[in-house]
Parts: structure tokens; C-alpha cells; sequence
């Protein structure tokens, strides 16, 4: 992989901001992220700050609004799932520019996730090597949290997992009773069959075991409907390290279960252009600048199969405007960062959202 030129002019937030982050926890990357959320978090109650930092930032008005899926998104760049899990600094990320956020992925049962450390930068790279582990409250306490907090005011995405605890075999009822749980509270719900960091979770991938899953997922969201719950669109999140035949194995699957979307990509397990690095051994998903080509090249391949009738959400690599211009030219109606994030910082999501026609 390229290196990052060194003739691009930093940012305050590069130059300042992210050395002070990277010491947090003696360079433990999960210390800076969580002293990350807790600061929005707290942006987010102070009566003002989401405005001021708005106009710091760039609000999502810069962007063109976008209809997906039945869903208005006032700025087709969103956040992805994984930075706030459990939902806690809603209020700050619009004033950052994004026009959507994906919270979890969140499982039916709290969880604490994997044996820290599980979360290494690999800063040269500008790349993320994560084995998380859905760590998360549990979809009973963000149903409480979103209760909390009431209309957001942009569209809300909800990521669903499945809990470690739960056996293979159950991992239908899990999924539903989170979609249950949350319905009432998401705009969409994107369905996380792709992490690589819960043993046999990508199993659910297959053809077979996806079927029945968005079968159950789609019968449930038809009686919360019929309850009187407004319809939600369930997308599939996959991972990038399928061959083309099996994603259109899973596209088939999709369409054929009315699944309204796909995001793509998830982490990935290889280590494109990371091979040398001290870290790269580490087990766990790659994200960032690596992940760039692969992501693209999928996105490519869902929107040809599917002759753009599959509305995409592009995902992974996105570290500048030309990576996010590079996955709406493959097909994407969105995208969503989180890497990029933390080598490039909230300034990352103004330059995407001008660099849109």
C-alpha cells in the first residue's frame, strides 16, 4: 500500500489533538477512544456546544440530502457502527457533519467483550486492527437510552448482533429479540452476520442459516407493524473477504428475503499491505486505509450484480474525500467512517460533505 504523502498539509487535530489521544493509557488505542466518547458525550449536554462546534466543523447542510431506502439522510455520510456501542454521545455527532449514525453492534445479552488489549493502531498504515467482541450493554439498555433521548432529529441505524453466550442454533431468536427490543427507536437496522471477532458468527452468512434469519428477522418487523410500529428497511452487513460467488449466493438470499440494503464491508481478516508490520499478527478485523481497494472492488461487484436495484452502503478505507468519491463511483448511495476518524479527525467528515456535488 501507498504511504500517506508527507506533502499533505495536517490538520490542527493531526498536529495537536491526536498525540495528546495516542499517550492516553500508556497508547492502550481503547483508552483514547473510550476519553473520545466520554468528551462528545459531554459536548453533547452542554447547551451550545453542539451548535459551536457545527460551525467549527461544518454541519451536514454542506451535503446534498439524500433518499435511501425510504429513509430522508440530510448528509450521505454516516457514522459507523462500533464507535459509540451503546449509544451515549448522540447528541454530538450531527454537530460534527454526519448525517446518520449507526450505533452497536448491540446483542440481547450485555456482554464485556474480548480480553483487553483488543484494539491496535497501526499509525504508518493509518489502519485499525480491532478483536472487540460486540462489547456492549445489551439491547434492553439501549432501548432504554434511545427512550431517553427521545426524537434525534437525523435518521438512526442500528446494528444487531449475535450474543457469545447464545449457541449457534439460537442465534435467530438473539437477533429477534434485539430487533424487537429497539424497533420502535431505528430508522434501519443493519444485520451483522460478518464480524470476525464472534466464533462462528460469519457461518451465518451462508446461505442457509441467512435465510432463515431474515426470514424470522422480516416476520417480526411485519407484526411490530402490525402493532401499530412504523416499517423499518434490514440491511446486511458482509464481510469483504467473501469470493464473488458466494456474495451472490448471499445477494440472492437478500433479494429474495426483501432485505432493503447492503453495507459493505466489515473488517477483514487478511492483512493486504500490512503483512510487515509488528502488529499485523495481532488476531482480529482490519480497518482503514488498507481495507480502501477491497471495499470499493465490493461495492462494485454488489451494484453490477444487482443492476443498482440494492441500495449500498460503502464502508472501510474511507481516510480522505477520495476514498469516499471512489465508493459512490462503485455504487454506493452512502457511506459510513469510523477509522478515518482517528487519524484524521471530525475534519475528515466536513471535507467529504463539501467534496459532494
Amino acid at each position: 500500500m501507498p504511504e500517506v504523502s508527507v506533502r499533505r498539509r495536517r490538520s490542527a487535530y493531526e498536529r495537536v489533538v491526536r498525540p495528546v489521544l495516542y499517550r492516553l493509557g500508556r497508547g492502550d488505542a481503547e483508552v483514547a477512544h473510550e476519553q473520545t466518547l466520554a468528551g462528545l458525550r459531554l459536548l453533547g449536554r452542554v447547551p451550545g456546544a453542539p451548535r459551536a462546534a457545527a460551525r467549527l466543523y461544518g454541519a451536514a447542510k454542506a451535503a446534498t440530502p439524500r433518499t435511501v431506502f425510504g429513509v430522508r439522510f440530510p448528509s450521505p455520510v454516516g457514522l459507523a457502527a462500533g464507535m459509540d456501542k451503546n449509544g451515549i454521545a448522540l447528541r454530538a455527532w450531527p454537530a460534527l457533519g454526519f448525517g446518520f449514525v449507526e450505533v452497536g453492534t448491540v446483542t440481547a445479552h450485555p456482554q464485556p467483550g474480548n480480553e483487553k488489549p483488543r484494539l491496535f493502531r497501526l499509525v504508518e498504515h493509518e489502519a485499525v486492527i480491532n478483536r472487540m467482541g460486540f462489547n456492549n450493554l445489551g439491547s434492553e439498555a439501549l432501548a432504554g437510552r434511545l427512550a431517553a433521548y427521545g426524537d434525534l432529529g437525523y435518521p438512526l441505524g442500528i446494528s444487531i448482533g449475535k450474543s457469545k453466550v447464545t449457541p449457534l442454533e439460537d442465534a435467530v431468536e438473539d437477533y429477534v429479540t434485539s430487533l424487537s427490543r429497539l424497533y420502535r427507536y431505528g430508522d434501519y437496522f443493519a444485520v451483522n452476520v460478518s464480524s470476525p471477532n464472534t466464533p462462528g458468527l460469519r457461518t451465518l452468512q451462508d446461505a442457509g442459516h441467512l435465510r432463515e434469519l431474515l426470514t424470522a428477522l422480516h416476520a417480526e418487523a411485519a407484526a411490530l407493524t402490525v402493532a401499530g410500529l412504523d416499517p423499518k428497511p434490514i440491511l446486511v452487513k458482509i464481510a469483504p473477504d467473501l469470493t464473488t460467488s458466494a456474495i451472490d449466493e448471499l445477494l440472492q438470499v437478500c433479494t429474495g428475503t426483501g432485505v432493503a440494503g447492503i453495507i459493505a464491508t466489515n473488517t477483514t481478516i487478511g492483512r493486504p499491505g500490512v503483512e510487515a508490520h509488528p502488529l499485523a499478527q495481532q488476531a482480529g478485523g482490519l480497518s482503514g486505509r488498507p481495507l480502501a481497494e477491497t471495499s470499493a472492488k465490493v461495492v462494485a461487484h454488489i451494484h453490477n450484480e444487482t443492476g443498482g436495484a440494492l441500495p449500498i452502503i460503502g464502508v472501510g478505507g474511507i481516510v480522505d474525500a477520495a476514498d469516499a468519491t471512489r465508493l459512490f463511483d462503485a455504487g454506493a448511495s452512502l457511506v459510513q467512517v469510523y477509522s478515518g476518524l482517528i487519524y484524521r479527525g471530525p475534519g475528515l467528515v466536513r471535507t467529504i460533505n463539501r467534496s459532494l456535488p
